[in-house]
């Protein structure tokens, strides 16, 4: 596993992530051994929602957890707010983020988070209000470290005006065909393509000059939500690249695809959504090979697209 230190936030983190949104389909036998694997591979960086399974991954991690002989300390756990399905609404409102936080505290039988971040943007927030529950959150110990998730840049500045503490991390889609973080810069200035269209006002670029860390969601998938490329059939030219890697480093496609992500310079983390054992090996083995800069290429364009 390989290891780094988040500015203004954790240190000595896993790379990769276990995202915790579909525990809920386990039981409290089977998460705690996903846990318990999680940590033999190295990672000690666990992701929640107060939306996954409307609070029932928080609750199914921290009675799992409890099945273990892990020690809270030696993990890093975080959760993210502000997403109210049961409303149908998004609220980064003060009075929900501290609701939030006491209530996955509860549910995670957890005195207090690592990270907490704001899940999406809520499109009428205060960020006054934000600074103050920011501000009462780490007062009271209940959280150590602070971030989003989804924000664009513009909303990252309004709020880095108002809230005191950093804005360490800043969650985000990421794939080799779900690409459009780095597309732009590529086609820049080029009127033959959409994917020459700003859509993320150098959104990666500005994490970068900030420090803000990049967690990459849906690290396999095309599209929004469409499937998994790896072996699908609309991707044979990728899928025959990665297949020619994996082959070199004797590791899996999926190990190749989720190395491709940690070979950008920007040091990013990688959330790992899967409940699947022997998926989670293969996220693990990435970490244990650096792609050359030309592989990244050949992966890149394999993909679909084209160097001008």
């Amino acid at each position: 596993m390989q290891y780094q230190n988040i500015k203004n936030g954790p240190s000595e983190v896993s790379r990769i992530i276990l995202g915790c949104m579909r525990m809920p389909s386990l039981s409290v036998q089977e998460a705690a051994r996903q846990i318990e694997k999680a940590v033999e591979g190295g990672i000690n960086f666990f992701d929640h929602a107060t939306c996954y399974g409307r609070g029932e991954a928080e609750k199914r991690f921290g009675d799992a957890l409890k099945e273990t002989s892990i020690k809270r300390e030696d993990l890093r756990i975080q959760s993210k707010c502000g997403l109210c399905f049961e409303r149908n609404e998004f609220d980064w409102t003060k009075e929900n983020i501290l609701t939030s936080v006491d209530e996955s505290l509860q549910r995670l039988k957890m005195d207090y988070l690592d990270v907490l971040l704001l899940h999406r943007p809520d499109l009428i927030y205060d960020p006054e209000e934000v600074a103050e529950a920011f501000e009462a959150l780490e007062k009271s110990g209940k959280v150590r470290f602070f971030g989003v998730s989804n924000v664009p840049m513009m909303q990252l500045k309004v709020l880095k005006k108002f809230v005191k503490q950093p804005l360490s991390i800043n969650q985000l889609q990421l794939s080799i065909t779900a690409s459009q973080l780095i597309d732009q810069t590529l086609y820049v200035n080029d009127l033959t393509t959409d994917l020459s269209l700003d859509r993320d006002n150098g959104l990666l670029d500005y994490c970068r000059l900030e420090d803000i860390t990049i967690q990459a969601w849906s690290p396999l998938q095309f599209g929004k939500f469409e499937g998994c490329f790896v072996d699908h059939p609309d991707f044979p030219e990728l899928n025959q690249a990665l297949s020619e890697l994996a082959e070199k480093y004797k590791v899996s496609k999926t190990a190749i695809a989720i190395a491709w992500i940690l070979r950008h310079p920007a040091k990013m983390q990688v959330i790992a959504g899967t409940m699947n054992p022997k998926h989670l090996e293969d996220y693990c083995e990435a970490t244990k090979l650096e792609l050359t800069h030309h592989e990244w290429y050949q992966l890149y364009l394999a993909s679909g697209k084209k160097l001008p």
